[in-house]
């Protein structure tokens, strides 16, 4: 490996020669002692290479940086090559389809989450760049767009060919607003994709069902932090993610409620959960343990960071549910279907799932919106999973 002290030392010599660091990065010295940045991988089965600069403009820290992006992108199966071409040759043509795509995400992404920001721009990069990237904008027609989808579509990805003409269709419509473009194809594509199939998450709904699994759950014998996740999901029912990362600092418990910033949310508005007693007596049990860091469910190798997104389904696989019978996102159909059946006010329901809204200025200013009502029915749900828990013949009955 490289350090800047052994970097410092190197000496041209009568031919060029490098000297490896590590992961495909390496440094070449020029017989004249310039000193360049390489990086090197194989994609599609194909080695390639490319330059990340020279030392000292670029330091050791920058270039691994560099590197560790670009092996992600790899890994996304985005070709760093093809990614570079496509921006040289769009910076003849600030209105090509690239130089415009990539400013309608700079612009958006401060409204999304990092995970959404980051799978939109690699979408792009993956399937829409390398053919439509140095387009002048007004010139593609919808053809061409129908045949990046129906390539993606070609590969079994129904769901993401009608994400990314979706997505196409905003960059398109952001043109417009700017002055750069005349209309929207995407526009004259509606229908050309099959419908993309719903998918569901595995989920139990039958009240006999649901109390073996909340049976099953308090006996769970492994991590005690897990096992508190677990208790927690069904209550309040959030999306595993939102769960996992949960943080000591958005909870007050004096209040009852736990205040999810926006930035960590699908939608990018700050979401209130009720907290039941039952929840609060978990997060309580839970607090001398993990109550002095950053956050409840901790990863079992650092505390620095939240436990794996694999951690709750594979509590449950270890409790003998499969993942065609329950999931971590499971506990959010669970809640939304029983709850429906007793009659609580579905918008309550539909805001405490906190479900997309379409306008998103509205959502940003209503995220309290029915939060009396959502208090009772947090806290009739969690007496409802007792007493299924309890083994009772819990009966729904139809809120008023």
């Amino acid at each position: 490996m490289l350090s800047d002290i052994k970097i410092k030392s190197l000496k041209p010599q009568e031919k060029l020669y490098a000297i490896a660091d590590e992961k495909g990065l390496s440094l070449e010295v020029s017989p004249k002692g310039g000193k360049w940045w390489r990086f090197k991988y194989r994609f599609d089965g194909k080695q390639k290479r490319l330059s990340l600069g020279t030392y000292p403009d670029v330091g050791l820290k920058e270039a691994r940086n560099a590197r560790d992006d670009l092996r992600k992108r790899i890994a996304e199966g985005v070709d760093p090559a093809n990614v570079r071409k496509a921006e040289k040759q769009s910076k003849g043509d600030q209105n090509s389809f690239e130089v415009i795509a990539r400013e309608w995400h700079h612009k958006f992404k401060p409204n999304w989450s990092d995970e959404h920001a980051e799978r939109t721009i690699t979408r792009f990069e993956k399937n829409v760049f390398p053919w439509l990237g140095s387009h002048n904008i007004n010139d593609i027609k919808a053809a061409e767009l129908l045949a990046v989808v129906r390539r993606i579509e070609s590969r079994g990805a129904l769901d993401t060919a009608h994400r990314t003409l979706q997505q196409c269709g905003q960059v398109f419509r952001y043109a417009v607003a700017t002055g750069r473009a005349e209309r929207d194809p995407s526009f004259d594509l509606k229908g050309a994709l099959p419908p993309a199939r719903t998918k569901h998450h595995a989920s139990l709904t039958e009240p006999k069902q649901i109390g073996g699994l909340l049976r099953a759950i308090s006996g769970y014998s492994g991590s005690f932090v897990t096992g508190c996740a677990l208790k927690l999901a069904p209550l309040v029912f959030v999306r595993p993610k939102e769960l996992r990362s949960a943080e000591w600092s958005e909870f007050d418990l004096d209040k009852a409620e736990w205040r999810i910033p926006a930035e960590k949310m699908k939608m990018g508005v700050l979401h209130i959960i009720p907290l039941s007693k039952q929840a609060i007596s978990i997060i309580q049990e839970l607090k001398p343990l993990t109550g002095s860091g950053q956050y409840l469910f901790p990863s079992n190798r650092t505390k620095t960071r939240p436990m794996s997104n694999n951690t709750v389904n594979g509590a449950l696989r270890r409790l003998g549910y499969t993942k065609e019978e329950m999931t971590g996102h499971g506990f959010r159909s669970m809640a939304s279907t029983i709850l429906n059946e007793q009659g609580w006010n579905r918008d309550a329901i539909e805001r405490q799932l906190a479900h997309s809204e379409r306008d998103g200025v509205r959502a940003a200013y209503n995220y309290a919106e029915y939060l009396p009502e959502r208090k009772r029915m947090m806290q009739s749900w969690a007496d409802y999973l007792d007493g299924l828990a309890a083994g009772a013949d819990v009966i729904s009955i139809r809120k008023a």
